[in-house]
């Protein structure tokens, strides 16, 4: 079973190893756009609201202040929303399950997952084997200039995407997010992760991955 509907900007895909009721998973997608949009007046008025927020700031001090949901001057917290909702979704699907919104990808059982290259738009920079895993990418390849050094305001320089696979999608999609801002140091702070795997491409091709990316490669 595969369905993909227009979600929070972006085509969302579900695809099930078999039979599921997935009318639940988009309902939840939609209130999570409903209630985090970063384009109306204010966030939703929830719990969940006050929970997501408060875990952004704790990955704003993991990530030495790279992660900001304020980066781009006004509250943002999509750099851990879109993850954080997919890994609510897949949680939601019985069995095999692979979510993906706009390249943030959470799956349940195995599954291959290709990472889409930053320059070739029909091209992919590597594919993976994962199981019950995260892969969250972030670049400027999709949405333009859009991450930004919270400390400059300005774009990253020197890097075209990172993507980061492990066990909790919100937190990939914030780690990717704030390696990216980084620039080219974002490769070393990377490195410095645990149960989380990278895969950096920088502006002049180079591609830097830790060991157990390396293994995740088909």
């Amino acid at each position: 079973m595969h369905r993909i509907e227009p979600v929070m900007g972006m085509p969302v895909g579900v695809e099930v190893r078999g039979d599921a009721d997935l009318d639940p998973v988009f309902a939840w997608l939609r209130w999570v756009d409903a209630n985090f949009s970063p384009y109306g007046a204010a966030l939703g008025d929830d719990p969940l609201v006050d929970e997501v927020l408060d875990r952004c700031e704790v990955l704003r001090r993991a990530t030495r202040g790279y992660f900001d949901v304020r980066a781009a001057g006004r509250l943002d917290p999509s750099g851990y929303v879109k993850g954080w909702a997919v890994e609510r979704a897949a949680a939601m699907v019985d069995g095999d399950v692979c979510v993906n919104a706009g390249g943030d990808v959470r799956v349940r059982g195995t599954w291959r997952v290709g990472i889409q290259h930053p320059r070739e738009r029909d091209a992919v920079a590597a594919v993976i084997e994962v199981t019950d895993l995260g892969v969250a990418t972030s670049g400027a390849y999709e949405r333009g200039a859009h991450v930004r050094d919270p400390f400059t305001g300005h774009p990253p320089e020197g890097v075209l995407s990172v993507t980061v696979v492990g066990p909790d999608l919100g937190i990939a999609d914030a780690y990717s997010t704030a390696a990216f801002a980084m620039g080219r140091a974002g490769p070393q702070w990377t490195a410095t992760l645990r149960g989380y795997e990278t895969m950096t491409v920088l502006a002049d091709d180079t591609v830097l991955t830790t060991p157990g990316f390396d293994a995740l490669r088909v």
